[in-house]
């Protein structure tokens, strides 16, 4: 479950007046389902959107998140993953998770979700947790992330299939092709974003940093030299571009050629995607998202900090 739609829960319900309770796992020793930043948020009708891997324990953190709403008390609940958890379901993981739980009153203010909402597809945002652990008041800090921006050059079957499968796992998708008749909402629904255009002229005009991932599968030679030659000087964080190994090594070659930087080249990712023996799109396309999540998360920020001790103030 993306960050956006647990945002989008707390604001739309406390534009109807209702209380949430926000989950947050803020810590994990040994195995767990889910690690340190995954949420979930309850509200007044016991709902909980939002997954922290299921079975028992995510059943009593929604009994426990419900409670919380009617009492507003905020506190850190620790779950041993054992025998006490998920036997009969066969999910014992034996670690240890701890799970800040946050009750969020409709009457107090949401400031700092409604901007981080609106900020998601452009910068960071950290959300404090006010709390109680060990009897005493704490903060914990939870970074959210900007949604990652993925432009896929070329809109054939790969493109296609790669493109829906990356909305699923929480990418922000463009794709971009120089025939009306590929890119178009109807092969591409919302809310993936076509580009119509020469595919190096578009790309260049379209904004690319260190939270845009590039695809390059068009359907040619030379549609994908001219791609690659406008990204690869770029600070993306991931460059992909699909082929055998002698037309990639063509294409390195014709870029040398012209005096591209050798730590550029050697950052494109050629042969694209993980090796799993794909044979059909369908496959090539999972291969290639997979390397999209991998590098996704081979992150080194703590996206949970804390706890912060909060000093009471007397009057």
């Amino acid at each position: 479950m993306s960050a956006r739609r647990i945002l989008e829960t707390i604001v739309t319900e406390h534009d109807e007046g209702r209380s949430v309770t926000l989950c947050v796992v803020v810590a994990t020793r040994g195995s767990t389902p889910q690690p340190a930043g995954a949420m979930v948020c309850v509200d007044e009708a016991a709902n909980l959107i939002g997954t922290l891997g299921g079975g028992c324990v995510e059943a009593e953190i929604r009994r426990l998140a419900h409670q919380a709403i009617g009492n507003g008390t905020g506190r850190v609940c620790e779950f041993q993953l054992d025998s006490d958890f998920g036997h009969d379901d066969g999910m014992i993981c034996g670690g240890t998770m701890e799970v800040a739980l946050c009750p969020l009153p409709a009457k107090d203010g949401d400031d700092i979700f409604r901007r981080a909402l609106q900020n998601l597809d452009t910068s960071e945002s950290i959300i404090p947790l006010c709390v109680e652990q060990d009897g005493s008041p704490v903060e914990y800090r939870v970074r959210i992330t900007p949604t990652p921006r993925l432009l896929i050059a070329g809109a054939g079957h790969i493109g296609r299939i790669l493109a829906n499968m990356a909305v699923i796992v929480g990418f922000e998708v463009h794709v971009i092709d120089d025939r009306d008749q590929y890119a178009n909402v109807k092969r591409f629904p919302q809310p993936i974003r076509t580009h119509v255009g020469e595919i190096a002229r578009t790309l260049s005009g379209m904004t690319i940093d260190s939270n845009t991932f590039v695809v390059i599968v068009t359907r040619g030679h030379n549609n994908d030299e001219a791609a690659l030659r406008t990204v690869l000087g770029s600070p993306a964080r991931y460059i992909g571009m699909i082929g055998s190994r002698r037309k990639i090594n063509v294409i390195y070659d014709d870029l040398r050629h012209e005096g591209a930087n050798e730590d550029a080249i050697a950052r494109v990712q050629a042969p694209i995607g993980i090796d799993i023996g794909a044979v059909t799109t369908d496959e090539i396309a999972v291969s290639i998202v997979a390397q999209l999540v991998q590098v996704r998360r081979r992150s080194h920020n703590r996206v949970v900090e804390g706890p912060f001790p909060i000093e009471i103030q007397t009057p």
